[in-house]
């Protein structure tokens, strides 16, 4: 038996497509990409954002992407491949009642909560340079970790999506090395994300960025 890309890769549970703002994928493209690479299951999880600046922001009805999702994991499943209908929700403490409004109106497979930069966040691209200098990395990183402890312990998600993805704001400021060599500043994070019984995914989007890590 010949061995094709994702045998033994149980899941992709981290796809966007063109009912989000940063992709224009259609999901029958992962599908046949699941089929021809030996991947059982994935799951999208197209954006979903409270901010309302944010491109993502009602992007797509809820009942629209639903309908999309369920209609193609129905056509696929005669295929071996399921498709779980899920979000990428943008957690910040000052949506956290949005959050949880959304989500006690609608019902998803699997729920990602990730952290991103805003207008008003020190890593936004017009202010991160300010926001690095005179800063010890401590200082740098603990507005973004606080988001991700807040996260977790919310208790509103399955997953806490690209952990160390602040290092994609703060390059070429501090590298991804600089980070790399800090492993503790992760720590208080890490222990909240366990505490709280939510998972942390493995995000390999970092490869297409400078350091190439995930």
């Amino acid at each position: 038996m010949t061995a094709t890309p994702g045998d033994g890769f149980p899941l992709d549970a981290h796809l966007h497509t063109d009912q989000s703002p940063d992709s224009s994928v259609p999901i029958d493209v992962y599908a046949t990409l699941a089929v021809e690479q030996g991947i059982p299951e994935i799951c999208i999880t197209d954006h979903v954002d409270f901010d309302p600046r944010d491109p993502a922001f009602e992007y797509s009805r809820y009942d629209d992407r639903e309908r999309v999702v369920r209609g193609a994991a129905e056509r696929w499943a005669k295929q071996g491949v399921t498709i779980r209908f899920g979000a990428e929700l943008t957690y910040n403490w000052r949506w956290d009642a949005d959050v949880r409004a959304h989500l006690a109106r609608h019902r998803y497979d699997y729920m990602i909560g990730s952290v991103h930069d805003w207008p008003e966040s020190p890593y936004w691209p017009s202010r991160v340079r300010a926001w690095v200098e005179g800063r010890s990395i401590d200082e740098v990183v603990a507005p973004y970790y606080a988001e991700i402890i807040a996260a977790a312990r919310s208790g509103l998600f399955d997953t806490i999506g690209h952990l160390d993805v602040v290092k994609r704001y703060l390059h070429p400021y501090i590298t991804a090395a600089d980070l790399a060599a800090r492993p503790d500043l992760q720590e208080p994070a890490l222990r909240a994300i366990v505490e709280s019984g939510t998972a942390l995914e493995v995000n390999s989007s970092g490869l297409r960025y400078p350091g190439a890590e995930t």
